[in-house]
């Protein structure tokens, strides 16, 4: 009998990071990444359910979608989760073990968060003006040096039409960590792991673009590790 263990049905947040206006994929790295000695290089997985940990409906199948497509491309047989588990959120084991019956796969991939965190970045402000000088007289004694007539000459160069202000900027940045894992449908033993980081920046990007970015990672890796 096929048994996959519950897993803690979080939002995965690789993917709703990136619907928060302002915010864009910068990289996703990989961190770590353990394969069985057993299993590594035996290219064994040919078929596959692709589980995204995701309350979130739109980004849950989307996420399944781009990794089936990314998985076929690579001759992997896959199916998306959502087709026999529609609902989000927690399920029964035994209506998780029938699923994955039902969709005749010989392992099961399953990515979920495991942290998020986020950076406010300052950047002071500056003011510059190329007019700075210490006023008229420099040289003579007349003008720079001790009293009012100095202070008078670099008071009014600072307010000159050529100086130039430079408001401080403010940008905040987030790390997603994910873990992903690989399982043996027949009795649930995980096989293969790997945690990332997806950092994101400042601009804009769509929720497809991080997504591509974070399946092409899983795939690339899967692939040295030789598991597909």
């Amino acid at each position: 009998e096929t048994g996959v263990p519950p897993m803690a049905y979080t939002s995965l947040m690789l993917f709703a990071a990136a619907a928060v206006a302002g915010c864009a994929t910068e990289a996703t790295r990989l961190d770590a990444q353990w394969v069985n000695p057993q299993f590594a290089g035996q290219r064994a997985v040919r078929s596959l359910m692709v589980m995204g940990v995701s309350r979130d409906a739109s980004t849950r199948r989307l996420y399944e979608d781009r990794m089936v497509a990314s998985l076929g491309a690579a001759g992997v047989r896959a199916v998306q989760a959502y087709l026999t588990l529609p609902d989000d959120g927690p399920i029964p084991e035994d209506r998780l073990q029938r699923a994955v019956r039902a969709a005749d796969v010989s392992h099961v991939i399953v990515s979920r968060i495991v942290n998020v965190t986020q950076q406010v970045n300052v950047t002071p402000g500056t003011v510059t003006t190329t007019a700075w000088g210490p006023g008229p007289g420099w040289g003579s004694g007349s003008a720079w040096g001790p009293g009012w007539r100095g202070f008078h000459g670099h008071h009014s160069s600072m307010w000159g039409p050529t100086m130039i202000s430079t408001p401080p900027r403010i940008t905040t940045s987030q790390d997603v960590n994910a873990d992903t894992r690989l399982f043996d449908s027949r009795d649930a033993e995980v096989l293969w792991a790997a945690s990332t980081t997806t950092s994101l920046g400042t601009t804009s990007a769509t929720v497809p673009q991080v997504i591509d970015q974070f399946v092409g990672l899983i795939v690339a890796t899967l692939k040295r590790d030789g598991v597909i």
